[in-house]
């Protein structure tokens, strides 16, 4: 890491409205670094092992592995069916006498409703924490996602708003816990503190380049990354506005379709930024997502499940201690009924008129009108 990580670091900062931004190598890796900081020994208002920490059913992996690693209990709580993001009703129910925190997950790009967080955080003293590492370039009330919690973090892969081919960031106002985290980053050496001396003045004797005061991990970013991020981030909201054009058009195009395909919508208040195009298969209709999915591969149109399905449903969840409220139906209905496809700023208005034309003609071969 040298002058180009920090300047990307600095204008994201800038370009989200924070103070501190912290680059990764990785999406998945601003999770990791972010609830490491937040349950550290020397963190601040810390949360500890046992707490909980309330998790959407809807969920990347990587947004609840950290949460197990550090020793906190997630608490799986259901969506609300036409935002794809967590239901705060439900949140509500969830919330226990262990409960310290709330991460949440801004679904494809869907800001989830702030001022409803916001609120329960505050009267039930919970941390929040936003995964926005498909949300880039969304907001809430004018607000940028990432902004609201203790700590924000984003993903640059490859697919995403902006791109450093693998790469992601944290930010926080947090001044103390983005020291926390840019020292947790590389090895927990003080290289890249705010202010080293306070550090250096403690432990004179030893080599102030090799000075370790805390844990850490190696997920630095390389210049390379951050050379990529600054140039992306001029191109962003041009990003985003295609993407959001192309989301408008299918909408638009597919709409006689929604006796047999549900839709996302935007939250109120929010901005969305379209990570993808997310739908689900009715009950109603007569034919599976299976089905759907087949046919979009014959026209070379790659689709996938929407993020990681119910998170409950995972395997690997039956290895580790965690809690489940209520029966998840949402989050189950878009496991067996929902898919994606890709929305890109590299779609023009020819590919976007193919992807909508498959689907409709996938519809009427199969008779619904």
């Amino acid at each position: 890491m040298g002058d180009k990580v920090h300047r990307f670091e600095r204008e994201f900062g800038e370009h989200l409205g924070l103070s501190n931004a912290t680059m990764v190598n990785s999406g998945s890796s601003a999770n990791l670094l972010a609830i490491a900081a937040l349950t550290n020994v020397e963190t601040a208002d810390r949360l500890r092992p046992g707490d909980e920490v309330i998790v959407p059913a809807l969920a990347w992996s990587t947004t609840v592995w950290p949460l197990i690693q550090h020793g906190l209990v997630p608490v799986i709580v259901d969506i609300d069916p036409l935002t794809m993001n967590l239901d705060p009703n439900e949140v509500e129910r969830a919330v226990g006498d262990k409960t310290r925190g709330i991460m949440l997950v801004h679904v494809y790009g869907n800001p989830c409703d702030m001022k409803a967080f916001q609120e329960i955080a505050r009267r039930r003293s919970l941390a929040i924490i936003e995964d926005c590492c498909e949300a880039m370039g969304a907001y809430y009330d004018g607000r940028s996602v990432g902004s609201f919690g203790r700590v924000g973090t984003f993903s640059f892969y490859f697919s995403h708003h902006i791109t450093t081919l693998e790469g992601g960031m944290c930010v926080t106002v947090e001044d103390d816990l983005a020291d926390m985290m840019r020292i947790l980053r590389a090895h927990g050496w003080v290289r890249d503190v705010a202010n080293p001396d306070e550090y250096l003045a403690r432990y004179p004797e030893i080599d102030p380049r090799f000075l370790f005061v805390n844990l850490g991990y190696n997920l630095r970013a390389t210049e390379l990354q951050g050379g990529f991020g600054y140039v992306q981030l001029g191109k962003q909201r041009q990003f985003v506005n295609v993407r959001t054009g192309n989301a408008a058009y299918w909408r638009k195009e597919l709409a006689p379709l929604g006796d047999v395909f549900g839709f996302q919508q935007e939250t109120p208040r929010g901005k969305h930024s379209w990570f993808g195009f997310p739908m689900t298969v009715e009950a109603s209709a007569p034919f599976s997502v299976a089905e759907v999915r087949s046919f979009l591969d014959t026209r070379c149109i790659e689709s996938r499940p929407i993020i990681a399905g119910n998170i409950a449903d995972q395997p690997a969840m039956d290895l580790y201690e965690h809690r489940v409220v209520g029966d998840l139906p949402n989050a189950n209905h878009i496991m067996k009924n929902g898919f994606t496809f890709g929305n890109h700023q590299g779609i023009d208005e020819a590919a976007r008129e193919y992807v909508a034309g498959a689907l409709q003609d996938f519809v009427a071969e199969r008779g619904v009108s």
